[in-house]
């Protein structure tokens, strides 16, 4: 598990613990980390299912009612099949554009 802070953001990359290990690090981390927005990106798992995908729905309200964003990078699962208190995207950069929108909502006390 990889960490990269720019700014305000957290990156965390996936590289080779299963989704529960790595909701079990981040859970750990998440002291050092819940100031930040976090994007999860999990390119290099090669199969997630709506049951993997929904083990970081508690780590996502939790960071929610921190008044911080909390988005997850996939390819392999889409935001419809997904519980919609998660924000799923297919890209780095689109996850970069809804952390910036959910700011200016949170601004704007949306």
């Amino acid at each position: 598990m990889i960490f990269s802070k720019t700014g305000n953001t957290t990156l965390i990359t996936q590289e080779r613990a299963t989704i529960i290990e790595l909701v079990a690090n981040i859970e750990k981390k998440h002291d050092q980390i819940k100031g930040d927005n976090i994007i999860v990106n999990l390119f290099s798992v090669k199969e997630i299912n709506e049951a993997g995908i929904n083990d970081f729905l508690s780590l996502s309200k939790k960071h929610k009612v921190d008044k911080k964003s909390f988005v997850i990078v996939t390819d392999k699962i889409t935001y419809d099949i997904a519980p919609e208190e998660l924000s799923i995207v297919p890209t780095i950069n689109e996850a970069h554009d809804i952390i910036e929108m959910e700011e200016i909502e949170r601004d704007l006390d949306f």
